[in-house]
């Protein structure tokens, strides 16, 4: 700005330092609150494979197959809980990162902050002796007044003269004073620019490699539970109808003969049926 004494530009930048910040935190509220989901639902679906039933009076290669997917189950759970920790530790190193950048630039804005101070109090203390200089200069309108008091203001006009002397060299000290302060005000104001400038260069890259990083955690989160479905449709693939029936026939098999036919035997009229039928031998049946 023009205007000596003004802070609109650094307080533009320092108010877009710290719209950054918030929005760090933004990301790291976002991650935190990722992470009680991913945690709770990795609880949630471990309580479901150990404690909800699943088949579990099923027999042979099916029984083994839902075992496999129970356990896979499982270890999705555990991933998405794992999931939540490094989700924690991301937040956590973003937090760090955040604080470390607030440390680094305090430093700075306590110096600029002294700075501005002493460049308006010797501003304004400059202006001040200006002014005074201004009040001695001779009015146009005075008049000589009569020969009775003209010692008198000789006298003052002496006084006065020694006086904006005296004024007008203050008034050049604290312009030269003033000049000083004004360069070291600009030199100092040029490196907190330059260094709130690699903050947020730092910033910027570091919340898009942070957010890079955690859509890669969420891919992998999602090849790793692909990886275990796909240990569970190995296992269907193992799965054997014929495999399975046998295997119940033969747990549950109470021999391999069916029952004779009955057959008709006459009590009624017993002298005819001296040879009594014989029942036809069992054969035995195919599954």
């Amino acid at each position: 700005s023009t205007d000596l004494t003004s802070t609109v530009g650094y307080d533009s930048i320092i108010q877009h330092l710290n719209d950054g910040r918030k929005n760090c935190k933004e990301f790291e509220d976002f991650l935190k609150e990722r992470a009680i989901i991913e945690e709770k639902y990795g609880k949630e679906l471990i309580n479901l494979s150990k404690k909800k039933p699943c088949g579990q009076t099923e027999l042979n290669t099916l029984k083994r197959s839902l075992d496999v997917f129970k356990q896979q189950i499982d270890n999705v759970g555990q991933g998405h809980i794992q999931l939540a920790q490094t989700l924690r530790e991301e937040a956590k190193k973003m937090e760090d990162f955040r604080e470390k950048q607030k440390l680094h630039r305090k430093k700075i804005e306590l110096i600029m902050e002294a700075i501005h101070k002493n460049r308006n109090l010797q501003y304004k203390k400059t202006m001040e002796v200006k002014q005074m200089c201004c009040c001695f200069l001779p009015s146009s309108s005075l008049h000589l007044p009569c020969l009775s008091c003209f010692w008198q203001l000789f006298l003052k006009l002496a006084q006065t003269k020694s006086a904006l002397e005296d004024t007008d060299r203050s008034y050049q000290q604290s312009v030269t004073t003033m000049e000083k302060i004004r360069d070291e005000w600009q030199n100092e104001h040029i490196k907190a620019c330059e260094f709130f400038e690699t903050q947020e260069c730092e910033r910027i890259n570091y919340f898009r490699n942070a957010l890079w990083l955690h859509v890669n955690q969420l891919s992998l989160a999602c090849v790793q539970n692909d990886e275990k479905y796909e240990e569970i449709r190995k296992s269907l693939e193992m799965c054997s109808i014929e495999k399975d029936v046998d295997f119940f026939v033969n747990l549950r098999k109470t021999g391999s003969l069916a029952p004779a036919p009955v057959v008709y035997e006459n009590y009624y009229n017993a002298q005819r049926n001296v040879t009594p039928a014989r029942s036809p031998a069992p054969v035995p049946i195919s599954r």
